[in-house]
């Protein structure tokens, strides 16, 4: 019998979280250095996972397939394909610079009353939402994907309510209030999406008698299969509006702003570019993967809906006053731009998308991470609150500068590959949409160069004058994903190689090919 690679890069930091939860309350310190090295093995293994992956082997992978719960078709059945093993390989990656950055976020507050903040319980939780996040991305059995999609809300929750961020400008009991109202909106809305889908699971065991995704699509391709038109839309529905939630999309993106806002920078790099990747991976996956027919039924109105959030998310960014609320919105507009790629129903579009949720994690990871320093250093998140920190601390000022060139998509860094891919495949197929979401770009030059007016240059403000440039640590979390972003900005390939053949599956299950340019190229 192989090893079970995948099982154990899950399982890796679940066992974590539960050993960082153990250590006593005394050894804070100790708690920390054994959570990241949970998160750095758990590095390895997704390394391994992804030195093992064969892009050109079968679709799925390294698979796994244990009985479960028989009586009703469960089974325990892991498998990846190049989609997953990018977005497995992402999560890993990202998770020791979260513990990194969140070194400090949950020490004890010496505050009227004393209170008192579980450290170990911080970092055990983004173990936690690591391991669950990691299965969904294996899960090839729709059943127990649905268990660690919903599982996760429970960590994050909190997270969120339980160790918020310190910078607020009405005090703590009005901070500690927000927080609790963010913690509940994002619980609500993502278990009212998770109920729906529930439903949609419970019909799909109905109508096919098991949950196997492999063994569902074959039966659906030899015609074993034939689902009623009706009931295939019906079932498409349930599960496009729960991972629509997750993603987020327009007008299910609520949530996410409050979120962000109200959550420490590394756990609010956690929510978007970690956990919101698991709805927009399900697209790929279940929506076009179990109702090929239904998906292109729905395309026209998803694709209005993704147009809708980027634009929408872009305005929004531009207005706000507060820089976590910015990055929020900016977020929502990218997601419109992943899901855009990925109805758009072309080989470009859906490499664009897989590609774009990768770079996007690294990219606002790097601002989000910065933007946390920054506010940490102020003590408050209004862009009001600085000017002129350039001159007072240039490092912060300069990774400041390449996470937001990052995020509007500048040439030479890693989103501009995806940005362009998505943009491409979608004129190719539905030109006004394409040309309409072309203004996303526009408002992100906007919204990013004021942010970094505002905050970075102009005159000193005297309540910045002695704010400190980066620390070693914190070059340490960002400084290696400045270098992915410039890597991946030059030389795509080691990632689009890996990516390609499991797109070529998903246009293949959709029945797709792309349309024939208008001009044959010379030979």
């Amino acid at each position: 019998m192989s090893f079970p690679l995948l099982t154990a890069t899950a399982v890796l930091p679940a066992i974590g979280a539960i050993a960082t939860a153990a250590v006593p309350a005394a050894k804070r310190t100790a708690a920390k250095w054994l959570a990241l090295l949970f998160s750095l093995a758990t590095l390895v293994l997704a390394i391994v996972v992804l030195v093992r992956f064969d892009p050109d082997g079968d679709r799925y992978q390294l698979t796994e397939s244990h009985a479960w719960i028989a009586d009703f078709g469960v089974r325990y059945e892991l498998g990846v394909d190049g989609i997953a093993v990018a977005l497995i390989a992402l999560t890993a990656l990202l998770i020791p610079f979260i513990v990194l950055a969140g070194w400090h976020d949950a020490d004890p507050l010496e505050t009227g009353n004393k209170r008192w903040r579980p450290t170990q319980g911080f970092f055990a939780l983004i173990l936690a939402v690591e391991a669950m996040v990691i299965i969904s991305f294996e899960a090839t059995d729709v059943f127990l994907f649905y268990i660690f999609f919903e599982a996760m809300l429970i960590p994050l929750y909190f997270l969120i309510g339980g160790f918020g961020d310190r910078a607020h400008e009405h005090g703590e009991e009005t901070a500690a209030t927000q927080r609790s109202y963010a913690a509940v909106k994002f619980l609500l809305y993502n278990l009212a999406g998770g109920l729906i889908m529930l439903a949609a699971v419970i019909g799909l065991y109905v109508v096919a008698g098991n949950f196997s995704l492999p063994e569902i699509a074959e039966a659906r391709a030899n015609g074993s299969l034939d689902m009623a038109t009706n009931t295939e839309r019906w079932l498409f529905l349930g599960f496009f509006f729960a991972f629509a939630v997750k993603a987020p999309l327009w007008p299910l993106h609520t949530w996410l702003p409050n979120a962000m806002q109200e959550s420490t920078a590394p756990v609010a790099v956690l929510i978007t570019a970690v956990v919101d990747k698991v709805g927009t991976f399900a697209m790929l996956r279940f929506c076009l993967g179990l109702f090929p027919e239904a998906s292109k039924w729905a395309t026209p109105a998803i694709l209005v809906l993704a147009v809708i959030s980027i634009i929408y998310g872009a305005l929004l960014a531009v207005g706000q006053r507060d820089i976590k609320r910015l990055i929020a919105y900016a977020s929502i507009s990218h997601f419109g731009f992943i899901i855009m790629g990925i109805f758009a129903m072309t080989t470009q579009g859906q490499s664009g998308a897989t590609l774009y949720m990768v770079n996007h994690g690294i990219s606002t990871a790097v601002l989000m991470l910065i933007a946390g320093f920054l506010i940490s250093r102020r003590g408050s998140r209004l862009i009001a609150d600085f000017g002129g920190v350039q001159k007072v601390a240039p490092v912060l000022a300069g990774t400041f500068l390449i996470g937001g060139l990052a995020t509007l998509s500048l040439p030479g860094l890693a989103p501009f590959v995806s940005e362009f891919l998505v943009l491409v495949g979608t004129f190719t197929r539905y030109p006004v949409i394409g040309i309409i979401a072309t203004f996303g770009i526009v408002l992100a030059a906007l919204y990013t160069l004021v942010l970094y007016q505002r905050t970075m240059t102009g005159p000193v403000r005297p309540e910045v004058s002695a704010m400190p440039d980066l620390r070693v640590r914190e070059i340490a979390v960002v400084a290696p994903l400045v270098v992915l972003l410039v890597f991946l900005g030059v030389y795509p390939k080691p990632l689009t190689d890996v990516v390609n053949p499991a797109v070529k599956h998903t246009m293949s299950d959709v029945q797709k090919q792309d349309p024939r340019p208008e001009v044959e190229a010379a030979k």
